[in-house]
């Protein structure tokens, strides 16, 4: 029988993380020794591609899930996703996306829509900019200024609506603010008439992947109604990076 590398057996341990969870279960799946495969569990947990629930129980973890899938709205990043994003459509009544980073853009992976009278033109699969959304703002907002000057060079940020940021110097400024109150609002830059908040979801390593978003006609959202629903999705989004392994951020006592 021919003798597994080191990457073959490593792979045969991530491929049946997706079908079992207890140590004994894998080593079984794979054909490998106990003792060789809670080896690579650690490593696998220590570079974020696994995570240990409890004793001797692995899952898929926050790097391995992260990876942006654009094949299909239901993979296992959106499907944890999902008992937030459905809480959070409920209690506000607009329609909620989640979408990940994919280069310099975000990919839709789930949308739920709301109970308002009109359906929002999205759909699972679309691309979005960073520079003119909600989620783009929120997730650019978790970057370096340096870095975003890097995506707008590259980018160009194209004018999509008269609102549109394309000056970087602006954007900047105006990320400083939503870096300070942990929502974004796309107030009709990426879509004439159409208003979004969104807050930034973010891995393990506090790297921000994607994140969340209300969204709704313009007139349908007051000014104290951005503020409430600001909070919401900020709730949201801390929930599902939570579920992803996120650092815990403590809050100033005063």
């Amino acid at each position: 029988m021919t003798q597994l590398s080191a990457l073959e057996k490593a792979i045969a341990v991530v491929e049946a993380l997706a079908h079992e969870r207890r140590l004994s279960d894998i080593a079984r799946h794979t054909g490998l020794p106990v003792s060789t495969v809670h080896r690579i569990l650690q490593e696998l947990v220590g570079v974020g591609w696994a995570r240990e629930e409890d004793g001797r129980t692995y899952a898929m973890g926050a790097r391995l899930l992260s990876l942006p899938s654009r094949s299909t709205g239901t993979d296992d990043l959106a499907r944890l996703a999902r008992p937030q994003l459905r809480q959070l459509c409920q209690a506000s009544g607009r329609t909620v996306h989640f979408a990940v980073l994919d280069g310099d853009q975000l990919v839709y992976l789930d949308k739920h829509e709301g109970t308002r009278a009109y359906s929002m033109r999205s759909r699972i699969g679309m691309t979005l900019p960073l520079h003119c959304t909600a989620i783009g703002k929120a997730v650019l907002a978790q970057m370096a200024d340096a870095d975003v000057r890097q995506l707008a060079a590259r980018t160009g940020l194209p004018p999509l609506t008269a609102r549109t940021m394309t000056d970087v110097s602006v954007l900047l400024r105006h990320l400083a603010k939503v870096r300070k109150r942990a929502y974004a609002v796309d107030d009709e830059e990426n879509e004439a008439h159409t208003r979004c908040v969104g807050a930034a979801v973010v891995n393990h390593r506090g790297e921000p992947i994607g994140g969340v978003s209300v969204s709704s006609l313009a007139f349908d959202v007051t000014g104290a109604e951005v503020e409430q629903l600001g909070s919401m999705v900020a709730t949201t989004a801390g929930a599902i990076s939570a579920i992803l392994g996120s650092p815990v951020v403590e809050e100033d006592a005063g």
